[in-house]
């Protein structure tokens, strides 16, 4: 029956989750020790307080006859907070690590196909694997599988313990009790969970719906159709109300069986207690209260039960989405090493993007020599953003090889971050101070090295006029500061890393052309002495280069320096006077 549920067929196929179990299995244990020891705690404080209380009422003959009881009161009264704070740190200990790794997991699964992503799957998915899709992850755990664990061995201890005292007695609670564990949350999962996921795609309808019509209520007004419109919304609204005061009816009907159950219980116990102890010397109230009230705390554990599986169809879509990325591969990296000079050698690169299998690149043949400069120039989706993500070992050619000094560029892995360095259209500054975006480049780099940097990309004088200098916060995105800072900047922290390759992925899209003058000229004053590879769609500064390249097509159509494209080819002349609004 429970391997039918939809939330046990999913952990059932599980590979992300089901490891983490394995992994911290001895600290789950001690967790879920804690956790029943808990209300064993609690149970044990109202036994013994209802046996001291009824007992007292008699007029004992002598204090040493509630002695014991007493001391075992104290005794759990401290107890029951001692480890109730000891089940809280080890369970959350528990919980966060586990989330840590799996956070860690799902970021080296998002980072294989970083470069693409977005062409694999839609912004609300990114947005819900990173964000909602964890948490749930973490209420799985928290609110139904160790609440689950704990409610089961209280269920075995209570079963046993009767059992022992009377063997029927143990078989009703047996039942009784596993109505309220069992067949109360799966009950709730098969009505209310199909209702839940019903209401769920409502909602998501209402969201889409509202979006698109209220975008486009002006088309719906002048067509005549705003009634209709109107009407729409509302057959949905109500929809959705109506699922929801289902959803209501059913849980006021499930609590009131349980508190029914929770009765039974109780009138059981007040009726085996009578029979149990009724000729003793202890008169039977004494034991029925002591039973009665150590009931209470422990019915807690299972109250919670069949929300917590009401629940387990959200948890379900986010395992799903879990289980639908790729297991982050674990590759064995080797330490690769090597030394100046530094060559770049392309070969016969063919690339097709996998998803729509259109060809990008088509046979690029290219060399890169040490400390040259060469601008990649092409028109909109003529691959040269492809061949930059190629370059840098993002992208695999299914054709042909890129190589650094004889080395496939993909084999260096994180390490590639060593030799190449990046600036992208839209240079990204964190939510913090200066000094630590700048550090990003080096860690270790002192105040002075920083100032030195700013100092060289011309910046020194705009940070040092800041109210708190290279402690100054650069706001989200960096937005305080305008786009040609900005890239100077992400320049400052090229030039602390230090790599001998730098590839600039159009990084003057969006300036003025003063300010794109500027910042090339900083470009090329500063970078001297490294390899510069540089992507652009027009041709502002070019004749800086030592070699110019044009993409079009997947293909190489021209190459040559600047000088020698002016000699040989008017396309390039018809470019160039363009490109200068001549």
């Amino acid at each position: 029956m429970l391997n039918k549920l939809p939330i046990f067929r999913a952990l059932k196929q599980d590979r992300w989750i089901k490891p983490f179990l394995k992994r911290y299995r001895v600290t789950l244990f001690w967790a879920i020790l804690l956790g029943i020891l808990t209300y064993v705690c609690g149970a044990g404080l109202m036994f013994c307080a209802g046996f001291l209380i009824s007992k007292s009422a008699t007029m004992p003959e002598n204090i040493l006859l509630i002695y014991v009881p007493i001391v075992l009161t104290r005794a759990f009264g401290i107890a029951r907070p001692t480890v109730r704070y000891f089940e809280r740190l080890v369970s959350h200990n528990w919980v966060f690590k586990m989330t840590s790794k799996l956070r860690q997991k799902l970021y080296d699964s998002l980072e294989q196909d970083a470069v693409i992503f977005n062409s694999k799957y839609q912004l609300g998915d990114i947005l819900g694997l990173l964000s909602d899709d964890i948490s749930h992850i973490q209420n799985l755990y928290l609110r139904s599988i160790f609440p689950m664990m704990v409610a089961w061995g209280l269920y075995a201890i209570i079963v046993i313990a009767l059992g022992i005292l009377s063997p029927l007695m143990g078989i009703w609670m047996l039942i009784v009790f596993g109505l309220m564990i069992f067949a109360i949350p799966i009950w709730t999962i098969i009505v209310n969970g199909a209702r839940q996921a019903y209401e769920k795609n409502l909602q998501d309808k209402l969201y889409t719906d509202l979006t698109d019509d209220v975008m486009g209520v002006t088309d719906w007004v002048l067509s005549g159709r705003g009634q209709e419109y109107l009407s729409l919304h509302k057959t949905n609204a109500q929809k959705l109300r109506e699922v929801r005061q289902k959803m209501n009816k059913f849980g006021r009907i499930r609590d009131f069986l349980f508190q029914m159950l929770f009765l039974l219980i109780i009138l059981s116990l007040i009726i085996w207690g009578w029979q149990k102890f009724g000729g003793a010397k202890t008169p039977a109230t004494n034991w029925i209260a002591a039973f009665v009230l150590a009931v209470f705390p422990m019915v807690d554990a299972f109250a919670q039960l069949p929300v917590a599986a009401q629940e387990t169809d959200i948890y379900k879509d986010s395992l799903d989405r879990l289980n639908d990325l790729p297991i982050p591969k674990k590759e064995k990296t080797h330490e690769i090493n090597i030394s100046a000079p530094y060559e770049i050698d392309l070969k016969n690169v063919h690339y097709t993007y996998p998803k729509t299998q259109q060809a990008v690149l088509n046979g690029i043949s290219l060399n890169i020599k040490p400390k040259e400069k060469i601008a990649i120039l092409g028109k909109s989706g003529a691959g040269k953003s492809t061949l930059a993500s190629l370059l840098r070992g993002d992208f695999i050619p299914q054709v042909g090889s890129i190589t650094l000094n004889g080395i496939e560029v993909s084999e260096f892995g994180d390490s590639i971050s060593d030799y190449f360095s990046v600036i992208n259209q839209t240079p990204y500054l964190f939510n913090t101070t200066i000094a630590n975006n700048l550090r990003l480049g080096n860690e270790e780099a002192t105040d002075t090295e920083l100032w030195q940097v700013l100092r060289r990309v011309g910046l020194d004088k705009m940070v040092d006029n800041l109210p708190d200098g290279l402690d100054t916060e650069v706001d989200e995105a960096g937005l305080r500061f305008s786009g040609g800072e900005r890239h100077r900047l992400a320049l400052a922290r090229i030039l602390l890393k230090d790599t001998p390759i730098v590839l600039l992925d159009e990084p003057t899209v969006g300036l003025d052309p003063i300010t794109e003058q500027a910042v090339i000229d900083t470009f090329m004053k500063e970078l001297k002495g490294k390899t510069l590879i540089w992507i652009t769609h027009h041709l502002q500064g070019i004749d800086k280069m030592d070699q110019v390249i044009f993409i079009e097509n997947g293909k190489i159509e021209m190459q040559g320096s600047p000088q020698e494209l002016w000699q040989i080819s008017s396309r390039y002349r018809q470019l160039k006077k363009a490109d200068q609004g001549i």
